[in-house]
């Protein structure tokens, strides 16, 4: 048989693909033995076996029940319990910053370009359990920029950490604002009234720039000139980009859910202090309700209703329910804490994890990746020594995509986990120049 150069030049790649397959290390796999297991899309067991390659999750079940793989590191963990990695849907970890003081309305602000990711804020929040962050900009604008959701990996850049759409752009939705942050000096409103009526008339001119580019039918003489603020908020039109909208009373509650009726917007309401007082309403919109719960309530006139029984009140009424920081108006690091409050006035245990996991995935569009422990599902999960919401429970390890990126055991973690010199600085990220654990307190 004749070969041709092609042909020798084809054989030649499919030998060197080969030589490089076999040079490539093995998956990493991990077998955890002998916890209970929570795998919230389903009911908890004792005795369990979570299997993990290659940064997924292979197998979940009980002992007996689920093949371990000769090559699999084994985690004999009995009387500890395993969780799915906590997801926060409203951070601020990382510092990060949108809109400034020029104009109440900026959609093109980007948290992305803004956030410091060795900011020890992200070490605390992986010490919590947290493996996922909807991280935001401020609540001191009607619309303060585009939010980013990232996962917390080890990573030294942002482009290490986010989440990103099919397209490859990074993943995120964006922030909205009413009631008292938002009025100011002018430009800013001095009313609620005038704050409504300027989100309507931007979201106006938006709906008309969409329709001026469909009209154009991509011929470029009749498209409009490209405008940053427009784009971002036809996103949200399109559905794309979800609206994560600040509110805490009744009444702003309800406005929120008018305007977003009106454009069609998908929203996620956070904070809701006085969703118990209109809990029918949100149940009838089907608005999901990611919640915040202080047990000193204070800070800001308008959150001086807020309620514990607030999760409890939106369980019963069908509502979608999800936990968050504000970090750090609450501390990453106590946000399985969240739930024990709501289980205190009322909520189930069930509803008050899923409201810690994959109910804060579903809000962020990540349920299909993260929130339960299901085969297929990223091997984001939280190893802890007891109940998930006892006061005496404490993280041990979290492990992300398959690699441990807390463990209580290492001095450098618990550092952060448990507080001490260094821990809130930044520096702290090289240890070198502070008292820790692993340079005996030097100086």
């Amino acid at each position: 048989m004749l070969i041709t150069m092609r042909h020798r030049f084809l054989l030649t790649l499919t030998v060197f693909a080969g030589a490089l397959r076999a040079q490539e290390p093995p998956a990493e796999v991990h077998a955890f033995v002998g916890a209970m297991i929570h795998p919230v899309s389903g009911p908890a067991f004792d005795r369990g076996v979570l299997l993990v390659a290659d940064g997924r999750i292979t197998a979940v079940g009980r002992m007996g029940a689920v093949d371990i793989p000769d090559n699999a590191t084994v985690h004999r963990i009995p009387g500890q319990v395993i969780v799915p990695g906590l997801v926060c849907t409203h951070s601020h970890v990382g510092a990060p910053a949108g809109a400034d003081s020029s104009a109440p309305i900026q959609p093109e602000c980007r948290v992305l370009d803004s956030i410091d990711v060795r900011d020890p804020g992200f070490r605390k929040a992986r010490a919590g359990g947290l493996t996922t962050l909807n991280v935001m900009p401020g609540s001191g604008h009607l619309i303060s920029g585009q939010t980013l959701y990232v996962k917390l990996r080890s990573g030294d850049t942002i482009d290490d950490l986010c989440y990103r759409w099919d397209d490859g752009e990074p993943m995120g939705g964006l922030k909205m604002a009413n009631g008292t942050n938002p009025q100011k000096d002018p430009p800013f409103p001095g009313t609620r009234g005038k704050s409504a009526a300027l989100v309507r008339a931007a979201y106006a001119k938006a709906r008309h720039y969409v329709a001026q580019k469909e009209r154009a039918a991509g011929d470029p003489a009749k498209l409009p000139e490209v405008d940053l603020r427009l784009e971002a908020l036809a996103e949200a039109l399109s559905g794309k980009r979800v609206v994560h909208h600040h509110t805490h009373r009744h009444d702003d509650v309800l406005t929120a859910l008018h305007i977003a009726e009106e454009f069609g917007l998908r929203i996620v309401l956070h904070h809701v202090s006085e969703a118990w007082k209109v809990a029918d309403e949100l149940a009838a919109a089907n608005a999901p309700c990611s919640l915040i719960l202080v047990d000193s309530p204070g800070g800001k006139l308008e959150a001086q209703d807020i309620e514990l029984r607030n999760g409890r009140v939106l369980e019963e009424k069908g509502v979608p329910v999800a936990f968050h920081t504000d970090d750090g108006i609450t501390d990453s690091r106590m946000f399985l804490r969240m739930g024990g409050l709501a289980i205190r006035a009322g909520m189930s245990p069930e509803a008050a994890l899923r409201a810690l996991t994959l109910s804060g995935a579903e809000m962020l569009d990540l349920d299909q990746r993260i929130g339960s422990l299901e085969v297929g599902k990223d091997a984001d999960f939280v190893i802890l020594d007891g109940d998930p919401f006892s006061v005496w429970t404490r993280v041990q390890e979290t492990w992300v995509e398959g690699r441990r990126v807390f463990d209580l055991d290492d001095p450098d973690d618990a550092l952060f986990a448990e507080g001490g010199h260094g821990a809130s600085d930044g520096q702290a990220w090289h240890f070198c120049c502070y008292g820790n654990a692993t340079n005996g307190g030097a100086r």
